[in-house]
């Protein structure tokens, strides 16, 4: 059996490092030198797992074309299973503007057709074999939504919703956990999180706020706030990695951060255990430049949360 069969959301990012994310004077501004990497939400989930020794498979659309290509010698190079059907509007995009603070802001070019569903007979037989199953919340997806068989744990993460839009409400009826970012929850995150509760099967739904922490929300429970992990402070004893701590880049931090729910999740963890996984994944993944180029092995995770409770 797979502990993780992730479906949906590969991409490549286009990164490009501003001074601040704004448009100055004039036509254009000279930058750091612009790198692509393999990217988007169900890549980072996938390849945050596996690093953490969870048996992943990761299934999606590509195109055939040198964005594909990218991604194909990425999985590759990284022991990943992934299966793939061709889209002809070719592989999914971003350009994503980073400031010198490390946030980001992200120009997302979907590009598959609007009719586009992911059939049947190719996700099917994948998720027969899945002990937990990620739906990312890319169109194509949706079917798949319905043909999870009962005693099978979903998750999803929502991204920035604002708590009206209907296209993210039929995942998060689906989905037993849900992640979602607080960017567009305004100063009320509870009213989009208790819609979740309230008209879906979650059990829990986590809202991220960057360095600021996020919210959670059990069912049954009332809104905590829980804070983020300072890693230089509370870290820096476990590893010279910690010890010179920046952070850099945002990209890939919120999937980071749901692979180690996932992770202590499967390892029977409790919801104050799972928070911490995902806080110290999300913060690992902050230290470097680029969409998921931080992935924090299940070794170094372990001896951080052991770190925190000290």
């Amino acid at each position: 059996m797979l502990d993780i069969l992730v479906v949906g959301g590969v991409g490549v990012d286009t990164i490009v490092r501003v001074p601040e994310i704004a448009i100055g004077d004039g036509d254009s501004l000279g930058v750091e030198p612009i790198y692509d990497y393999v990217a988007h939400t169900g890549n980072g989930v996938a390849l945050g797992c596996l690093h953490l020794g969870l048996a992943t498979r990761f299934i999606d659309y590509i195109g055939e074309d040198e964005q594909g290509a990218l991604v194909r010698r990425h999985y590759e190079r990284h022991g990943l299973d992934f299966r793939y059907l061709i889209s002809p509007n070719g592989t999914s995009r971003s350009v994503n503007l980073v400031d010198a603070e490390g946030r980001r802001f992200s120009f997302y070019d979907y590009r598959h057709d609007g009719d586009l569903r992911m059939p049947a007979e190719f996700f099917g037989p994948h998720v027969a074999e899945a002990k937990h199953v990620h739906v990312s919340i890319p169109n194509h997806t949706r079917d798949v939504l319905a043909a999870i068989p009962e005693g099978v744990t979903v998750s999803t993460d929502l991204h920035g919703w604002d708590g009206e839009a209907e296209h993210q409400k039929a995942f998060a009826r689906r989905a037993d956990m849900v992640t979602l970012s607080a960017a567009r929850l305004g100063s009320d995150p509870e009213k989009a999180m208790r819609w979740i509760i309230d008209n879906g099967r979650a059990a829990v739904v986590v809202a991220t706020d960057g360095e600021h922490g996020g919210y959670v929300l059990e069912r049954g429970g009332s809104l905590e706030r829980y804070g983020a992990v300072d890693p230089v402070a509370e870290l820096g004893d476990v590893s010279p990695e910690w010890a010179s701590w920046a952070p850099v880049d945002s990209n890939g931090a919120g999937d980071a951060f749901t692979s180690g729910l996932l992770w202590a999740r499967s390892r029977g963890g409790d919801l104050a255990a799972a928070l911490d996984a995902g806080r110290v994944a999300g913060a690992y993944a902050c230290g470097t430049r680029g969409t998921s180029t931080a992935l924090i092995s299940a070794e170094l995770l372990t001896e951080s949360l052991a770190a925190l409770k000290r």
